[in-house]
């Protein structure tokens, strides 16, 4: 990789819809949710609707930008199936390592993700991410992908307490990148929504790459329908 005219020193990845394949961890879910119908002599069609809208209603009730985890999610929306069915719901003991596995199995990225994140590591761009998500699931989709090592740092939900565009998502993250020497302005952001990554970032000074035309508007600095596009924008070439 040869610099051509670097336009930033700095990429900042959300996860979500844009390094991973939202589909897939859909399908991770049902997997997950089929499995759990069998192994406990469950309705599968109201197992799957249960599951599914209390996992919603654990999210939609937090307030404003407030952070409620996916493992807590995971843990209500069990028991709610169970409690639905009139039955006591296993450990989580029991569960857990079903619904790992399949999400696990089910995990793919976003066509030209790992490519372009070892393009630019090797190229020398500083990486980060930000991204709702729960620590732990962020270090286990990239440890399976084998992408951990090219992030300088990785900032969560969980960890912060907030979800985007909280601006305490991208403080925190501009925080840590400020101590490798990286100022707002020097950095991207690359997101798939538009309020919450591209708005959000714009508003802490970094430039924005809409991921997909509903990421797209007049905070987007750049739309991008191919990831490997990622590297003409900062200022790369292969």
């Amino acid at each position: 990789m040869t610099d051509t005219e670097r336009r930033y020193d700095a990429v900042f990845w959300d996860i979500g819809g844009v390094i991973v394949e939202l589909a897939s961890v859909r399908e991770g879910y049902a997997a997950f949710l089929a499995e759990l119908a069998d192994e406990y002599d469950l309705d599968p069609e109201p197992t799957r609707e249960r599951w599914k809208a209390a996992l919603g209603e654990h999210f939609r009730a937090g307030e404003g930008t407030e952070y409620r985890t996916a493992s807590e999610g995971y843990r209500v929306a069990t028991e709610a199936v169970f409690e639905a069915a009139g039955r006591d719901a296993p450990p989580e003991s029991e569960w857990r390592p079903i619904l790992d596995r399949c999400s696990n199995a089910t995990l793919r990225t976003e066509p030209g993700a790992v490519e372009t994140i070892r393009a630019l590591d090797e190229a020398g761009v500083y990486q980060a991410v930000i991204s709702d998500v729960d620590a732990a699931e962020a270090e286990s989709m990239f440890s399976q992908l084998g992408i951990d090592e090219h992030f300088a740092h990785v900032t969560t939900s969980e960890a912060v307490g907030y979800k985007k565009p909280d601006r305490r998502m991208f403080e925190t993250a501009l925080s840590k990148a400020a101590e490798h020497g990286i100022d707002p302005e020097q950095g991207v952001m690359v997101g798939d929504r538009y309020g919450h990554d591209i708005e959000g970032a714009s508003a802490l000074g970094l430039s924005a790459i809409a991921y997909g035309e509903d990421a797209a508007g007049e905070a987007a600095d750049h739309v991008i329908t191919d990831l490997r596009g990622i590297a003409e924008v900062v200022g790369i070439d292969g």
